[in-house]
């Protein structure tokens, strides 16, 4: 488990990111020549008007109404442009039309990862309902309208690369645009305090040509595949996964588990990280993770089953064949 990776705020990859980044830019700059100004005028009184050794206090003056005036309508001018600018760069941002249709794309909010829902009316194929965990996959050129949601407290999620920021709220549906220019993948994280591990809550965007994207969507649909035969720690390992119980908590389409606890493990080997962002998704560190997630993530729900070597040899078996 290394530091989690330090988000590029100001590093924009989305004509939906531009125009918060020229806003902060904007309310920067606007923030330090107001600082520039007073500084400056605070150590020109020092010098102008310092006392120079005469007796008794320098003349007081208790106002000047005309002087107070001009301050006033200065920062009221500011406020006004900040006002403007914000004004417009919502109105960029996150246009009104469209917002009652069907979602893209569903994120909800868990203690501690994000789970991604492709909703079946959003599919062109017609594919079932597609779901992920910490890894969400988007089309490049094409502006996707999420809602937000949250399963236990408030979240919130943020691509500073690609989109503003949305709180996850439980019974809530939030909304917001999405879109990334390139294909890559963009660093996202929770930003509102959700619970002891909320600086572990992270995940990734990964912007596809709509072609992978498709292809990826289409292969995501599909069940999981039974375990290959002649292998015995795969065939063990899926047994262990019933009899262990863990479809209680996750869900495993084509062997009839549908617990909603915990992620979908249907394509689970296809991620590239585990357990909310701690650990990137090798057969070492799963073994580690299922060995006992309070080790590793303190005050996750899912609990140690206290597994054998060859139980931890067996499961990871079986869940790296899951692509």
């Amino acid at each position: 488990m290394s530091a989690p990776a330090v988000l590029p705020t100001l590093q924009p990859a989305s004509p939906l990111a531009v125009p918060i980044t020229t806003l902060t830019y904007v309310t920067l700059e606007i923030g330090l020549a107001v600082f520039a100004l007073v500084t400056g005028l605070t150590f020109y009184f020092i010098w102008r008007y310092k006392h120079r050794g005469a007796d008794g206090e320098p003349p007081q003056i208790f106002g000047n109404a005309r002087d107070e005036i001009i301050w006033m309508l200065m920062a009221a001018g500011i406020l006004v442009v900040l006002f403007v600018l914000t004004w417009t760069t919502m109105n960029r941002i996150d246009p009104q039309a469209g917002q009652d249709g069907t979602p893209d794309l569903i994120v909800t909010g868990h203690q501690w990862f994000w789970e991604a829902s492709y909703p079946r009316g959003t599919n062109p194929s017609g594919m079932g309902v597609v779901s992920t965990a910490s890894e969400i996959h988007i089309p490049t050129g094409r502006k996707l309208l999420l809602e937000v949601g949250s399963a236990d407290v408030i979240h919130d999620f943020w691509v500073p690369q690609l989109a503003r920021k949305m709180d996850a709220i439980p019974g809530q549906g939030n909304r917001l645009w999405i879109q990334a220019d390139k294909p890559g993948t963009y660093l996202g994280a929770c930003s509102e305090f959700c619970g002891a591990q909320h600086a572990w809550m992270r995940f990734k965007v990964i912007a596809q040509t709509p072609q992978d994207f498709q292809a990826w969507l289409a292969k995501q649909a599909q069940q999981a595949a039974p375990p290959p035969p002649n292998q015995t720690d795969v065939e063990d390992g899926a047994g262990l996964f019933v009899r262990q119980g863990c479809g209680e908590c996750h869900t495993l389409r084509g062997i009839g588990a549908r617990g909603k606890v915990g992620p979908d493990l249907t394509h689970f080997a296809s991620r590239g990280i585990i357990a909310g962002g701690v650990l990137d998704n090798t057969p070492e560190n799963l073994r580690r993770w299922l060995k006992n997630p309070q080790a590793v993530k303190p005050g996750v729900r899912m609990p140690n089953y206290r597994l054998n070597d060859a139980q931890l040899r067996q499961l990871t078996a079986y869940l790296e064949t899951l692509q």
